[in-house]
């Protein structure tokens, strides 16, 4: 089985022996590794004076960027993450990776168009709009919705993506930024929406949202994601309790605690990325990543042990 045929059959809850698949949302650690800037944090603001051979030269080394780090680490998909936002320019790096790598790997984009928690410089204003300007809010959630889901059908038939990652943020370690009445009514239907138009596409859905998702869960399964990614330990999100909760209606991504990746002992994240293993891998429709991504200031040995710890004890029978 390609890395693509493991991811599907996570997502799909069939079953799998072998090391449990594995990816990460993103892996900006690409300087140490590479010795490449990640293709996110490039800034070509000077995109439409390069020549065509600049911008190809450019394409192909952000491809290799993300093929590199998916060949070192056995990641089995690859999160694109363009730094040009022009189709033509995203298709052909969409292309480039699959040129280079067949279908060993499971490609996505971004692909949301719900509200997340708003910035502290909106914050207040569109808490108010919630109660004072709910049908314009409504509208505005609509047409998010109907323009990305034209933007991916560009996509549909081509053979480039297997599916998007609706990377939009709901929830505070705490409890969600929206109230149970809110994520009804401003949320869910254009969430439920997306999911299917993207499955009736041809695309799968991996929805991702950080912070404490159980007073939400329930409202998230109905909207049926394919999988839930980043089951967030720091919020209190219990992944074996999860994974009871959920059987087989999602797939679920993530658990290992950035946090103690980041500050903890190396006995700390030894037991951690076991516990992670051992709550998600029975039974299968699980995908073994961090609780967020691989980040900048992340120790890069600390993801490396969690990586050879996934090397000796992600199998199963």
């Amino acid at each position: 089985m390609t890395g693509r045929d493991r991811f599907i059959a996570a997502l799909e809850h069939k079953p799998l022996k072998g090391l449990v698949p594995h990816f990460e949302l993103v892996f900006y650690l690409t300087m140490e590794v590479l010795g490449k800037t990640h293709p996110e944090q490039r800034h070509f603001g000077q995109w439409h004076q390069m020549s065509v051979k600049e911008r190809e030269l450019q394409l192909q080394d952000a491809a290799a960027c993300f093929i590199g780090i998916a060949e070192k680490y056995r990641h089995d998909a690859i999160f694109v993450h363009p730094s040009v936002h022009d189709f033509n320019a995203v298709k052909r790096l969409l292309e480039i990776i699959r040129e280079r790598t067949g279908n060993q790997y499971f490609i996505m984009m971004h692909g949301d168009s719900t509200f997340s928690i708003p910035d502290g410089g909106n914050m207040l204003d569109f808490s108010a709009r919630m109660y004072e300007d709910a049908a314009a809010l409504k509208d505005e959630a609509k047409r998010n919705t109907d323009a990305r889901l034209a933007f991916c059908a560009r996509f549909a038939g081509l053979g480039l993506l297997d599916g998007f990652a609706l990377c939009s943020d709901y929830c505070f370690n705490s409890n969600p930024f929206f109230t149970v009445e809110q994520f009804e009514q401003f949320i869910v239907p254009y969430l439920r929406a997306l999911i299917a138009g993207l499955r009736e596409m041809g695309f799968y859905s991996i929805k991702h949202t950080d912070g404490n998702i159980m007073p939400i869960l329930d409202q998230i399964l109905d909207c049926r994601p394919d999988a839930i990614h980043s089951l967030d330990p720091q919020a209190g999100v219990d992944l074996k309790a999860v994974k009871a909760y959920c059987g087989d209606r999602v797939c679920l991504i993530g658990n290992v605690n950035c946090g103690l990746l980041q500050t903890g002992s190396v006995d700390e994240v030894r037991a951690d990325v076991l516990r992670s293993l051992n709550d998600g891998m029975p039974g299968g429709g699980y995908i073994f990543s961090t609780s967020n991504c691989v980040y900048t200031g992340l120790p890069l040995e600390r993801y490396e042990l969690m990586y050879d710890l996934w090397m000796q004890y992600g199998y199963t029978d």
